[in-house]
């Protein structure tokens, strides 16, 4: 009969796992793979990583007569599948897949699941290649740093454990260089898609990604993030420092709760409106005198376009209102969105606006406005983009746009000290040193 506590961890390891060589090897390799310091012996292993070590060993235990060694089987839950059926994929039979459900259902709701849901089951199939498969353990990931295990013990019945791991919170330092994507290169060092997006934004209206970014270049990134202790990421916090191609931004919480990011001399770096309204999209056409795609002949281009695929977000380019929204001859689907000092920003050939975008609005610099189309007098689907100053189009490439805001007194001295911190981090190599947040073992 299947058993489970979820106060506490069972660490016996049954007789019979213990006497198989693979066993020991497992644990041994496994033990080995967390002392990375080159230290003379390895730190002491936390309860969740021996749990889930002794699972791991069970399933590579001795091979049992008329048995091949258990192997594991990733399996995830079909549309209109229950756990059951999906178990029995895995080779087990009916009534075995019925127990380990049963045994599931202490802990979860085996009933309402979602197709998806992916588990790993480690079975050990007949040698006469006929009948079904043994089912020796099963592992489901029941949350970011928490699992469900069954394993068979030496009397045949299976047995759960509930493995919860304790999250810390850090701040990383991810300094390294361009190898393929910046997405790329920043996730080898633990940065999430999240964050790669939070520095595309940021560094928009000051680099083009297509053209200025080449593989080799350096990039310095910190930001905050919650781990398991296994080294899952479950939570990103906030970014505080990104350098790129010698730019270097600082987040900086102002007095009036507002958070910005600013240059090294305190000046916001935000821009009064970005270069680039679709994230990693390419210019492929410029302002001045061309031949019109459609048309045949040649007049002004009074924007540039980007090219991007059909319902790509695209981004208002700084803060204002919503003046226009609505069709506009060869523009299609035309926005356009009026700025302070007498600049205006246009997007034409929009498949659609975003929810709540419409005339009056106020808009952030950012903020998701519309998705690029193909409508009105397009070869197909991109972002016609025009800039405005008092009534006039001007080139959105080298426009003079107005700079950011300047600290001064308080702030500038409070921002110099969070500039300090963040040098002594990037000097040190890595971030500060790891903060536990709340343990998810509910032993006593």
């Amino acid at each position: 009969m299947a058993e489970f506590d979820p106060r506490r961890f069972s660490f016996r390891i049954a007789p019979r796992v213990l006497a198989g060589g693979g066993a020991l090897i497992a644990l041994f390799a496994a033990w080995k793979m967390t002392d990375t310091t080159g230290a003379p012996s390895a730190p002491p292993l936390a309860p969740e990583a021996v749990a889930a070590l002794q699972h791991a060993a069970f399933t590579q235990a001795e091979i049992e007569p008329g048995w091949s060694r258990p192997e594991n089987v990733p399996v995830k839950v079909l549309r209109g599948e229950t756990l059951e059926e999906a178990v029995q994929r895995a080779g087990v039979a009916p009534d075995e897949a019925r127990q380990a459900v049963a045994a599931l259902g202490q802990a979860m709701d085996t009933v309402h699941i979602k197709a998806g849901m992916a588990f790993d089951a480690a079975v050990a199939r007949p040698r006469a290649e006929r009948g079904h498969a043994r089912l020796i353990g099963l592992s489901l990931r029941t949350g970011p740093a928490s699992a469900l295990t069954l394993s068979r013990t030496f009397d045949g019945a299976l047995r759960l454990r509930s493995l919860e791991e304790a999250i810390t919170e850090e701040t990383t330092v991810a300094d390294g260089e361009i190898r393929g994507s910046l997405y790329e290169s920043a996730a080898k060092l633990g940065a999430t898609p999240e964050i790669v997006a939070q520095v595309s934004k940021l560094f928009a209206h000051k680099i083009d990604f297509q053209r200025d970014i080449q593989p080799g270049d350096d990039f310095k990134l910190v930001f905050g993030r919650k781990v398991t202790e296994s080294g899952r990421t479950v939570d990103t916090g906030d970014l505080e420092y990104a350098e790129l191609h010698g730019v270097k931004f600082y987040r900086f919480e102002r007095g009036d709760g507002d958070v910005e990011y600013f240059d090294e001399t305190g000046k916001n770096i935000k821009g009064f409106l970005l270069r680039t309204p679709v994230d990693g999209a390419r210019m492929t056409s410029r302002f001045g005198l061309r031949r019109h795609p459609v048309l045949g002949y040649a007049r002004a281009h009074q924007g540039v376009d980007f090219g991007a695929g059909h319902g790509t977000p695209i981004l208002a380019a700084g803060d204002g209102v919503v003046s226009r929204a609505s069709r506009w001859g060869g523009y299609g689907n035309w926005l356009q969105i009026k700025h302070s000092g007498g600049w205006s920003t246009g997007y034409a050939h929009l498949s659609r606006y975003a929810k709540g975008v419409r005339p009056g609005v106020r808009v952030r610099q950012g903020q998701v406005v519309g998705y690029v189309g193909s409508t009105g007098l397009s070869t197909g689907p991109h972002l016609h983009y025009e800039v405005w100053l008092n009534g006039r189009r001007v080139n959105p490439v080298g426009a003079k746009v107005p700079q950011g805001t300047v600290l001064a007194g308080a702030e500038l001295a409070r921002f110099k000290a969070q500039k300090a911190r963040i040098q002594r981090l990037l000097e040190a190599g890595g971030g500060e040193a790891p903060r536990a947040l709340a343990s998810l073992d509910t032993a006593p």
